[in-house]
C-alpha cells in the first residue's frame, strides 16, 4: 500500500512522495523499516519531538501535524493529527469496521458488566463477536490485556481486522469520554450507541460535569461518520433523559430502558445473595431473566444490554440464556470464597456513586443475619482531588467499618491522598482506620471480619498492579485476599481452580 493510499480521506495541507509502506506506526519505538510514521501532538506529549527518532528506525514516510517538514522522507502535514490517524489507520487495515455491526457503551459506571453480558448474548444468538473494554480485549478467540478502555484509532483498527480476519461480524466497545474527546474513535460508525449513566468523574481531564457530559455525547452525534442507528438511554438518569431528545433530532432510533417506565424495564425484581431475577418488559414481550450477578446496579446493566441486543435483532430467547450464562465479570462485585463465614468481594468502584451502590448492595445482603458492611478503599493520584471526600463520605455512610487505604496513588504522596478522603469519611460519623499499605489494610480487615459479614475490597477490581511513586508493581486484590484468608487457616485451593478452569 502507498502514502497516497493510506492518506486517502484525509484532510491534507500539503504533502510530497508516494512510497510504499509496510505498516503504520505513531509510537517511534515501535517503528520499523518501510513504516510512515504519524506524529501528532496529545496530553503530555507530542509525536513531534520523535520524528528523528522514527527516520532513523527506518520510517520512510511522517504524517505530521506540526509545520516540521522533515528531510529525507516523504511527508504529508495535516491539520489534526487523530483524526488522521483514524484514516490512516482504517485505510491500512483495509476499512474493517465496515464489516462489522458495532456496539459502542458509553457512561461512569457499568460499562464493563453490560459489554460482557451484550457479549454473552450475541453468544447465545449464535453470533461472532468481539469485545474491547476496560477488562480485557476478546478478538478473534482470544483473550488480550486491555492498556485502555478504548484503544488508539490506529490500534482499535489493527483489532477490527483481526475480529474480521476471525470471521466475527459484530463488535461489542466500551467507549471512553478520554477517548471521545481525544477522537480515537473518529470516522467508525457505531451501529447501536449505550447510555449506562453519568456521575462525577474524570473532572481532572474533563474540567466540569458539562464538558464531561459533552464528551459522552459524542458517541451519539457520531464523529467523522453519522450518527448511529439506534440508541439505547438509561431514562432513569438525567443526563439520559437529556440524551432522548438530542439523539431523535440525530435521526437515531431511541429505545429507553429503567427499572420501572421504559421500553425495556423490570417487574417483579428480586435481589438476593444467589442473584438477580426479574421479567424483563420489552415492547414486544415479556422475558423471565435470572442472573447470577447481583444487585439492582446489574438489572440496569441487564436491561441495557438487553436492549442494545433487541437493536441487534437478537431474540428473546438468546438474552435470557446470554444473561443466565454470564457467572461472572472479572473484578466486579467477584467474590472470593474460600469457604469462611463471611463475604468477601472486590470490586472495581471507584467513584462515590460506585461505592454507596456498592455498599447498598452490601447492605441488601448483610441486613437479613444482623452482619456487618466493612469496606476497604483509596482514592487514585493524580486524578480528580474534589472527589476523594465525596469518596470518604459516601464509603463512611454504607459502612459500618472502613479501612482507607491506597489505591493507585501514582506520584502523588499517599498520605496526602489519605488525608484528603478523611474530610469525609469524618461527616460520615463512621469508624474508619487508615493504612497507606493496600495489603496491610486488606488483611486487617479479613482478619476483622465476623460471621455473615460482607467485607467490599473496592477500588482496583480487576486490575493486577498497583502504581505509584516506586514504579509499576503485581498487585491483584483478588489474590492478596485469598493469602490473608489462607493466613487464617481457609483453604482457596478451590477458588484458585475456578479462576484458572
Amino acid at each position: 500500500m502507498t502514502l497516497l493510499e493510506v492518506l486517502d480521506g484525509v484532510e491534507i495541507i500539503a504533502q510530497s512522495g508516494n512510497p510504499e509502506l509496510t505498516g503504520v506506526e505513531y509510537d517511534s519505538r515501535r517503528v520499523k523499516p518501510g513504516d510512515v510514521f504519524v506524529a501528532m501532538r496529545g496530553e503530555s506529549s507530542d509525536g513531534n519531538n520523535f520524528l528523528e527518532a522514527a527516520i532513523a528506525a527506518g520510517a520512510v514516510a511522517v504524517v505530521t501535524d506540526s509545520d516540521q517538514r522533515p528531510s529525507g522522507v516523504s511527508w504529508a502535514r495535516v491539520p489534526h493529527g487523530r483524526r488522521a490517524l483514524a484514516r490512516v489507520g482504517e485505510n491500512f487495515y483495509q476499512r474493517p469496521a465496515e464489516k462489522l455491526a458495532i456496539t459502542g457503551i458509553t457512561g461512569t459506571n457499568g460499562k464493563s458488566t453490560t459489554a460482557f453480558l451484550l457479549e454473552s448474548i450475541l453468544k447465545a444468538a449464535r453470533r461472532k463477536s468481539a469485545l474491547v473494554g476496560t477488562i480485557e480485549y476478546h478478538v478473534g478467540g482470544k483473550v488480550l490485556p486491555a492498556p485502555h478502555t478504548t484503544p488508539e484509532s490506529l490500534d482499535l483498527h489493527r483489532l477490527f481486522r483481526m475480529a474480521v480476519d476471525s470471521g466475527e461480524t459484530e463488535a461489542v466497545m466500551e467507549v471512553s469520554s478520554h477517548a471521545l474527546a481525544q477522537q480515537r474513535t473518529y470516522g467508525i460508525k457505531f451501529d447501536v450507541a449505550v447510555f449506562t449513566n453519568l456521575t462525577r468523574d474524570h473532572l481532572d481531564y474533563h474540567g466540569t460535569m458539562d464538558e464531561y457530559f459533552s464528551a459522552k455525547r459524542i458517541l451519539f452525534a457520531g464523529s467523522g461518520a453519522a450518527p448511529p442507528r439506534a440508541a439505547v438511554l438509561n431514562v432513569d438518569d438525567q443526563a439520559g433523559m437529556q440524551l432522548v431528545k438530542f439523539c431523535r433530532s440525530q435521526g437515531s432510533e431511541v429505545i429507553t430502558c429503567g427499572l420501572t417506565k421504559a421500553d425495556f424495564h423490570a417487574s417483579k425484581l428480586e435481589v438476593s445473595p444467589r442473584g438477580t431475577r426479574f421479567d424483563l418488559i420489552s415492547p414486544d414481550e415479556t422475558v423471565s431473566i435470572s442472573s447470577s450477578l447481583i444487585g439492582r446496579v446489574n438489572a440496569y446493566n441487564i436491561l441495557a444490554a438487553a436492549a442494545a441486543a433487541y437493536a441487534r435483532g437478537c431474540p428473546s430467547e438468546a438474552v435470557a440464556e446470554g444473561v443466565r450464562n454470564l457467572a461472572r465479570v472479572p473484578g466486579r462485585f467477584e467474590r472470593v470464597d474460600c469457604g469462611q463465614p463471611f463475604t468477601v468481594a472486590v470490586d472495581y468502584a471507584h467513584t462515590d456513586d460506585a461505592l454507596r451502590n456498592l455498599t447498598s448492595l452490601a447492605r441488601e445482603l448483610a441486613k437479613p443475619t444482623g452482619g456487618r458492611v466493612i469496606t476497604v478503599f483509596g482514592c487514585g493520584g493524580d486524578r480528580d482531588r474534589s472527589k476523594r471526600p465525596l469518596m470518604g463520605e459516601a464509603a463512611g455512610k454504607g459502612s459500618d467499618f472502613v479501612f482507607l487505604t491506597s489505591d493507585n496513588p501514582r506520584s502523588e504522596d499517599p498520605l496526602a491522598i489519605i488525608n484528603d478522603a478523611v474530610v469525609g469519611l469524618q461527616r460520615s460519623g463512621t469508624l474508619f482506620r487508615t493504612d497507606p499499605d493496600r495489603r496491610a489494610a486488606i488483611a486487617l480487615a479479613i482478619n476483622d471480619a465476623r460471621k455473615n459479614d460482607v467485607v467490599l475490597i473496592a477500588g482496583k477490581g480487576h486490575e493486577r498492579v498497583q502504581i505509584s511513586r516506586s514504579g509499576t508493581a503485581p498487585f491483584d486484590d483478588r489474590q492478596v485476599v485469598a493469602e490473608a484468608l489462607r493466613e487464617l487457616g481457609y483453604d482457596c485451593s478451590r477458588q484458585v481452580a475456578e479462576k484458572t478452569a
